[in-house]
């Protein structure tokens, strides 16, 4: 705002105050009046460049003047002080005298500072994102996982609903369980994965009970329940018989909905078992559940920490007959095309960011939610990265967080899903 420099009738008082309307505080020989008979006039003399007064607390002062006022100040010639035009910044010694580029595009513009960069950032991420893998076993003490710095198996009755309401205070509302089943329960049929009062119905039913709003996300699988390790019966051949081990999975899925699971998720990779389970659940009054398919799992070296943190290694063999070749991008979508017509409502894609491809292939040709599936061996990479000091651990779980996301993941399951929320929230880890 500005000083300014009246052409006031004869009636106005001479106790004018003074006329800066921020800060300047002139006497009255600051002002000019010309007597005018009929109403007042404003003269612009030579322009003034007013000085600010300064406030103990370095805020200019008021003056009580009106608008009016102001702007008549401006109008008269008047300017209050302003902070000068910043010098141009020097170069170093020694560079070079260039002319400037002839550029009408300069995408650098748009990155100049925090404030621009976060205005036009295209992906964002919290913790509503987030879905936290978390294993049980029957055990009431918490056991560390070797291979995976910060992950435990929790006692399903205590270490288990401190760290869902841990979760819980930073924004992350949804889980998945992952059993740690006693070798005694472990059968070539993996009959356990439908006992309703085995360990995962009766974590549900506790987690339903203390945390009425949690989404609760289910294996479905028999590697866990499998006395071979494997997600699938297994012919003495050592063929996995499809199926057959599609029967056992619906009876899985229909155990776990009646605990109160929200979204099962068939990991299995068995051909037809999406369908199959819609149908089980639909028939069984679940109608509500969702299904989340994982659509592209790939026969990945990844999964090694988890298979440690829960004994389930295959006995024998590999997993190459029934979960995908990573040398392959197309067939990607030929399970995108089945799972969708069988009834699936998310699409999961795991390993994740070995797999960004797929993630946005299958973003670009589906309307479905998109998942992606942060493995163990991600974790832990990052986890020993960071303990060596060869990284920022905070920045690069934050960034292949993103990436993910970028990439066009809707949701992640993640190991990092309580230390990145915490970040998120302002916390410290």
């Amino acid at each position: 705002m500005a000083s300014t420099i009246f052409n006031a009738s004869s009636s106005l008082p001479a106790t004018l105050k003074g006329l800066d309307c921020n800060t300047y505080k002139p006497t009255l020989g600051n002002l000019r009046f010309i007597a005018s008979p009929n109403k007042k006039s404003i003269t612009a003399p030579k322009r003034r460049v007013l000085p600010l007064a300064k406030a103990t607390s370095d805020v200019p002062v008021k003056t009580g003047l009106s608008d009016a006022e102001c702007e008549a100040a401006v109008a008269a010639g008047n300017v209050p002080e302003a902070p000068p035009v910043p010098p141009t910044p020097l170069a170093p010694a020694g560079t070079p005298v260039v002319p400037s580029l002839p550029l009408s595009r300069r995408p650098r513009r748009n990155r100049r500072s925090p404030a621009l960069r976060a205005a036009f950032q295209e992906t964002s991420i919290s913790p509503a994102n987030f879905v936290y893998p978390l294993f049980i076993h029957e055990g009431e003490e918490d056991t560390p996982i070797g291979a995976m710095p910060g992950c435990y198996r929790l006692g399903w009755r205590h270490g288990l609903l401190e760290e869902v309401a841990k979760a819980r205070d930073v924004g992350v509302n949804s889980i998945v369980l992952f059993p740690k089943v006693p070798d005694a329960l472990k059968t070539p049929t993996g009959d356990e994965a439908y006992n309703e009062h085995g360990l995962v119905p009766r974590t549900i039913r506790l987690l339903k009970d203390k945390f009425p709003g949690i989404v609760i996300y289910t294996d479905v699988a028999l590697d866990p329940y499998s006395s071979d390790g494997h997600d699938g019966i297994v012919r003495e051949d050592g063929v996995i018989m499809n199926d057959e081990t599609v029967h056992q999975l619906c009876k899985q899925a229909v155990a776990q909905a009646r605990a109160g699971a929200d979204v099962v998720s068939p990991s299995d990779m068995m051909d037809g078992r999406v369908g199959a389970i819609r149908d089980a659940l639909d028939d069984a009054g679940f109608q509500h559940v969702l299904i989340m398919s994982y659509t592209a799992k790939y026969a990945s070296s990844f999964y090694g920490p988890f298979r440690e943190a829960l004994d389930s290694n295959p006995r024998f063999g590999d997993k190459k007959t029934y979960q995908m070749n990573p040398a392959n991008y197309r067939e990607a979508m030929v399970e995108v095309h089945e799972d969708e017509s069988e009834g699936a409502d998310i699409l999961l894609v795991k390993p994740g960011l070995p797999y960004l491809d797929i993630i946005r292939q299958i973003r670009d040709n589906s309307a479905l939610p998109i998942a992606a599936y942060q493995v163990s061996g991600e974790y832990s990479m990052i986890k020993a990265g960071g303990m060596l000091k060869m990284i920022d651990e905070e920045k690069v779980m934050m960034e292949s967080l993103l990436c993910l996301r970028r990439a066009g993941a809707d949701i992640i399951l993640t190991y990092f899903a309580l230390q990145a929320a915490r970040c998120l929230c302002g916390e410290k880890r």
